[in-house]
């Protein structure tokens, strides 16, 4: 059994900046990398963990878009330096986690691998942590809803971003393919809705929906497929947009409510105030920190 004073459950980019800040442990059984599209405003100084500063510009049917550091990036060198400080003590390696009292559990698809105790555990949502909340009704749950979709024609074109004003669909991202190896200039795109679980089974929110959905707001907005020569009348004509749906993620966005222990705790923590506090903390980490 490994003992500790204070440590932290969950790995959103809020509980690495909460362990990284307090020097604290942190111990996770699913990994909840940042939204690959989540930007950090470009005003933010991270030099104090050897970032260079971003400044990107989106172009979209408005005003461009400016954005910063990708969230993804942060999280991964703040985790790489608490894992050189000893403070990721299982690294991936655990699948589940079961609070008990005092303790934690963690084991792997096999079998239990370590045993925490602790006198504190600031706890952020793990979907493979078991025991620390109360199940809310699931008609209140919420989720954020990424379709990825595939351009196999049309995808060739200058748009970064669209956002719309719905719940389904509310904001597109094109992004150079994946599929495609090299800087190619296709683009593939995600769109993201906010939904429900009910609107989760329904047809009308599914993914092949989202793709009809998405293909209409760019044609709404003049974008079109690729040019195929000219009418009788001499008017251009274009291909329609063929696509397909790559993949889902989802992720829920309420948080259940923490069972009633007095060791268990969840802060009131508010992520701008955490990436204030990174150039005091990241202090401890010096002896790291010069040598990237």
């Amino acid at each position: 059994m490994i003992e500790y004073d204070k440590i932290v459950v969950g790995s959103s980019l809020r509980a690495v900046l909460y362990a990284f800040n307090n020097n604290y442990p942190i111990f996770f059984a699913e990994e909840r990398r940042p939204f690959r599209f989540d930007y950090l405003d470009p005003d933010i100084d991270l030099s104090c963990l050897k970032i260079p500063t971003c400044n990107k510009s989106l172009t979209t049917f408005g005003p461009e878009k400016k954005i910063g550091t990708t969230k993804e990036l942060l999280w991964e060198r703040l985790l790489f330096l608490m894992s050189l400080g000893g403070n990721v003590p299982l690294s991936n390696l655990c699948h589940s986690i079961r609070y008990a009292d005092e303790t934690i559990v963690c084991s792997n698809e096999y079998s239990k691998i370590a045993e925490i105790k602790f006198n504190q555990c600031f706890y952020f949502d793990d979907a493979a942590a078991k025991g620390f909340t109360k199940e809310k009704s699931l008609a209140d749950k919420k989720y954020m809803c990424y379709d990825y979709i595939a351009f196999h024609r049309g995808g060739k074109h200058d748009i970064d971003y669209l956002a719309t004003k719905d719940d389904f669909v509310s904001e597109i991202w094109f992004y150079s393919s994946d599929r495609i190896d090299g800087n190619t200039p296709v683009k593939d795109a995600c769109a993201i809705s906010i939904l429900t679980e009910e609107e989760l089974a329904d047809f009308n929110f599914s993914e092949t929906m989202a793709r009809f959905k998405t293909i209409s707001d760019m044609e709404k907005r003049g974008m079109k497929g690729v040019f195929n020569g000219y009418s009788s009348s001499g008017r251009p004509k274009y291909y329609k947009f063929k696509t397909s749906i790559i993949e889902r993620h989802k992720e829920c966005l309420q948080e259940d409510t923490c069972i009633d222990a007095n060791n268990l705790h969840r802060p009131p923590d508010i992520e701008s105030a955490l990436i204030e506090g990174l150039k005091g903390a990241s202090s401890q980490y010096d002896q790291f920190l010069k040598t990237l």
